[in-house]
């Protein structure tokens, strides 16, 4: 699995970071690089319920992530 992180610094300089193919994975961060290690741990988390909930297929996975 290849996840494309988004990241976009906001006008009060925080920064946000998104993973587009998982709904609701967005964080923010002090830094680029607090946002981006936010929004993996999210996603991990998220994927780790899917397969807890038997909503993703139980294959051995490898997670890349990629900022866009």
């Amino acid at each position: 699995m290849h996840f494309k992180i988004e990241i976009d610094r906001e006008d009060d300089g925080r920064w946000l970071a998104e993973v587009p193919e998982l709904p609701g994975v967005m964080t923010y961060g002090k830094s680029r690089d607090e946002a981006m290690a936010h929004v993996q741990a999210l996603a991990l988390r998220v994927l780790a319920d899917r397969l807890d909930h038997a909503e993703t297929a139980p294959d051995p996975l490898n997670v890349t992530f990629k900022a866009a």
